[in-house]
């Protein structure tokens, strides 16, 4: 029996990832439909209907939803909660009526407590409420878990949900205010070295990274994280979520990362911290032992490697890059 497996939010950063794992594996009993907001309203449960009739999945990969930069939640938590609420309950109750076999949803390390202890587990996700720039969307996927879970024990569904780290890579969101950090940087400085004053020489210019600096993160690489969606839509059997993540020793601070940006660039100008900006939650530290345990010799991308890869397929794409 052959899978057809349908990804929503299929034309975004981890979407097209995912198709370029899938292109290049060319798998002989998996068919994989990758869908966008053009194909249908997925907070409409009667248009959403008719893409599932259409395309009759037996999987699905859920990573559609509202998302943004932490600029964007703060001043839209209402809409964030609302259409993400619609959107999840509808995928989740086609896929039971339509009898699908598994369905993996797309959470987010930043839906976890504020105040916790690090690093973050998977038990730890409704021990507390999250931080409060995001809440709408926060309280919107945790409620993935719970619907997962009920599902689960009302009738047995095997639906179940992974957690990834910060994640970038090609096909990501550079849109300026709504983008998030690793993208929001490649595009501005981008727009400081190639279109504000092109003709100023690079050495005199200057950098404007938000914050202190300080702040760590553990970015995931687009590719890195679609194989790991792949294998947990063919090996991982549990309603119970796992965090996708680089090791915990990959973690990088924001200043190392507009080093590494820099570098990539070949910026020949200065970096300068603007701390009048907000620096966000310091860090959100997750473990992937859980992972680990599965997976202990998956090799991820070297940071520099995919941070260079990624500002590439910028300047290859930048006319129809997101932006």
């Amino acid at each position: 029996m052959s899978k057809v497996v349908l990804v929503t939010g299929g034309t975004g950063l981890i979407g097209k990832a995912i198709e370029t794992v899938i292109t290049e594996e060319n798998p002989a009993n998996e068919r994989w439909i990758f869908v966008g907001s053009k194909d249908a309203d997925l907070t409409d449960l009667a248009a959403t209907r008719q893409m599932f009739l259409k395309h009759q999945p037996t999987h699905v990969v859920h990573l559609a939803a509202m998302v943004g930069g932490l600029f964007h939640n703060m001043s839209n938590n209402l809409d964030f909660f609302r259409k993400n609420m619609l959107i999840n309950d509808n995928i989740l109750l086609l896929s039971h009526e339509l009898k699908v076999k598994k369905v993996v949803s797309c959470l987010s390390t930043c839906i976890f407590p504020d105040k916790t202890s690090y690093p973050i587990d998977e038990t730890m996700i409704h021990n507390g409420p999250p931080h409060d720039s995001n809440f709408g969307y926060s309280h919107a996927k945790r409620m993935i878990d719970v619907l997962n879970r009920a599902y689960n024990q009302q009738y047995g569904d095997m639906f179940t949900s992974v957690v990834p780290c910060n994640v970038f890579g090609p096909h990501d969101n550079f849109v300026p205010g709504v983008s998030h950090v690793i993208p929001g940087m490649i595009h501005r400085l981008h727009e400081l070295m190639f279109v504000k004053n092109p003709d100023e020489p690079q050495e005199s210019k200057v950098f404007s990274v938000y914050g202190t600096g300080k702040p760590l993160r553990q970015f995931i690489y687009s590719l890195d994280l679609a194989k790991l969606f792949v294998w947990v839509v063919r090996e991982y059997n549990s309603v119970e979520p796992i965090i996708l993540s680089v090791d915990e020793s990959a973690e990088v601070s924001i200043a190392q990362l507009a080093q590494s940006l820099a570098k990539a660039f070949d910026f020949k100008g200065s970096l300068d911290f603007d701390t009048t900006k907000a620096d966000g939650q310091y860090k959100k530290t997750a473990s992937n032992a859980k992972l680990r345990k599965h997976l202990p010799n998956f090799k991820f991308t070297d940071f520099d490697v995919a941070i260079k890869d990624t500002v590439q397929w910028y300047i290859a794409n930048y006319e129809k890059a997101r932006k």
